[in-house]
């Protein structure tokens, strides 16, 4: 890989997994290069694209370009951070044309203007594709063990959270915790769950990066005390030091009485078997498994005004990647985060989510630092 005053190489500290995502593209891009009798691949963004983040992860200031050149079967940079003038993607459609490439260039459908321009400046056709995104859905063995560390910051974050429901008493209707000093008590709060969780986060070394939440879409403040018996949904999506996301929502209930919700439960947790036997047999659509969920839950005697809700995405440079289109197929290598919820009342739901790797036919899929699906928060602490 070359760029314009070393900004190919990659100082990420994890030059290995970067090399193995960029030769996991390359094949990928060479391929639509021939089938589409096509000379290269170019694609420009900021320096937070994960595309761009993708084939070169060192840090940047300001836009950069990459490209492929499937003649010298050999990656490109160029980038605002080079000791050069111009726009990344004039200097790097020069670099083509300069090696004397002719005919048309690959880009994502959504590549900037400006370079397009510059490429049909310097004489290219251009067409479309969507090799890299295609390339990025099946997942390295790097990129796996850096989700797996996202996952593994999120977990300790659910599972500090736990720990304060576990310690939590009741006063008058309302969980109270020990103080600071630990000589009086405190109301146990989302707001203070929250801040366990990221601190908790980044104990581990990980970003929260703004997706902790503890009761989303709740009516009831931040500050509002929370209340024993009822479900408290979980829910953290951490980034690693890397820039790979995790994904995982708990719901725990303190002196829950059984009833509805522990029906609603058995119905959710249910359903993360069915989904991984199925993508044991092999590839589903993203559809199919979103759809076998809830026919599981739903298998529970939900009748079809019960809401339910399932979402199926791969996670990866971004909290919600492809496969995310109905049809696309999760399948090995692939690297998804499998999210039902099951309503207990108008205001309240049962919720898991968990980040599952996929492998070939036959072979099980793997939960990614999963902790205990229970309902009670000393299970998670086991």
């Amino acid at each position: 890989m070359t760029g314009g005053n070393g900004g190919g190489i990659d100082r990420s500290g994890d030059e290995p997994a970067a090399r193995e995502r960029r030769d996991h593209a390359a094949g990928v891009v060479s391929a639509a290069l021939a089938d589409r009798d096509a000379i290269a691949f170019v694609h420009a963004g900021a320096d937070h694209d994960p595309g761009i983040r993708y084939v070169h992860p060192t840090p940047t200031t300001g836009s950069t370009a990459i490209a492929y050149d499937g003649v010298e079967n050999e990656w490109l940079v160029r980038s605002a951070a080079d000791d050069a003038s111009g726009h990344p993607a004039e200097r790097l459609a020069s670099v083509l044309a300069d090696r004397g490439l002719e005919g048309t260039v690959l880009t994502p459908p959504r590549v900037p203007h400006d370079a397009a321009l510059y490429l049909e400046g310097a004489g290219f056709d251009l067409a479309s594709t969507d090799a890299l995104e295609r390339a990025r859905a099946t997942k390295t063995d790097g990129e796996r063990a850096r989700i797996a560390a996202a996952q593994r910051a999120a977990s300790a974050g659910i599972r500090r959270a736990a720990s304060l429901l576990a310690d939590a008493t009741v006063v008058d209707g309302r969980l109270v915790i020990a103080d600071g000093d630990g000589t009086g008590s405190e109301p146990l709060t989302p707001a203070r769950l929250r801040t366990a969780i990221d601190e908790a986060i980044v104990g581990s070394g990980a970003f929260p990066a703004g997706n902790t939440a503890v009761d989303p879409g709740s009516d009831a403040g931040t500050d509002a005390p929370l209340q024993p018996g009822e479900p408290i949904v979980l829910e953290a999506a951490p980034r690693d030091p890397a820039g790979y996301y995790g994904g995982l929502v708990r719901t725990l209930v303190v002196d829950s009485d059984g009833g509805r919700e522990r029906r609603v439960h058995v119905a959710v947790t249910q359903s993360f078997r069915s989904a991984r036997s199925m993508l044991t047999a092999g590839t589903e659509s993203v559809t199919a498994v979103a759809a076998d969920l809830e026919a599981e839950v739903r298998s529970f005697g939900f009748a079809e005004g019960d809401a339910i809700e399932t979402d199926v995405s791969g996670v990866g440079l971004e909290p919600r990647e492809r496969p995310l289109a109905g049809g696309s197929d999760v399948g090995p290598g692939t690297v998804v985060r499998l999210d039902v919820a099951g309503q207990v009342d108008a205001n309240v739901r049962v919720r898991i989510a968990d980040v599952l790797a996929v492998h070939e036919a036959g072979e099980r899929p793997d939960w990614l630092a999963a902790p205990s699906q229970s309902l009670e928060p000393t299970a998670l602490l086991d």
